[in-house]
């Protein structure tokens, strides 16, 4: 499975749980941790630990490693890590508060709206 492959299987898993606002930075040459950033959000912490479940879960299925996943129990910041793709996933509250869109906000973002049918 190739990058973009990837990011729109970890995306559409954020989808099928309502992330909202979702968000991708096209990390590429800019990053060496992944060539994609997933940021979206929930709106309370079961919604949150829910979408990262559903990442994990499409990652196994297609047998990716998760090679990491933090933040799930506090569930205001979960990081979902696939290697070339990270998902970011915030409580609707953090998420303002950390604003990764405004400390990336040179980075390309990536359109992906065809791809989840949007």
């Amino acid at each position: 499975m190739n990058d973009k492959d990837l990011l729109v299987l970890a995306a559409k898993a954020a989808d099928d749980k309502r992330a909202e606002d979702m968000v991708v930075l096209n990390m590429q040459g800019i990053s060496p941790i992944a060539d994609y950033f997933i940021i979206c959000h929930g709106n309370s912490d079961k919604q949150v630990q829910a979408i990262a479940r559903e990442i994990k879960a499409k990652a196994h299925e297609f047998q990716i490693d998760v090679q990491r996943m933090e933040g799930f129990d506090e569930a205001r910041w979960v990081l979902v890590d696939l290697g070339d793709v990270v998902a970011h996933i915030f409580h609707k509250d953090e998420r303002d508060h950390y604003n990764l869109e405004r400390l990336w906000g040179d980075v390309p973002r990536e359109d992906i709206a065809e791809e989840l049918g949007q």
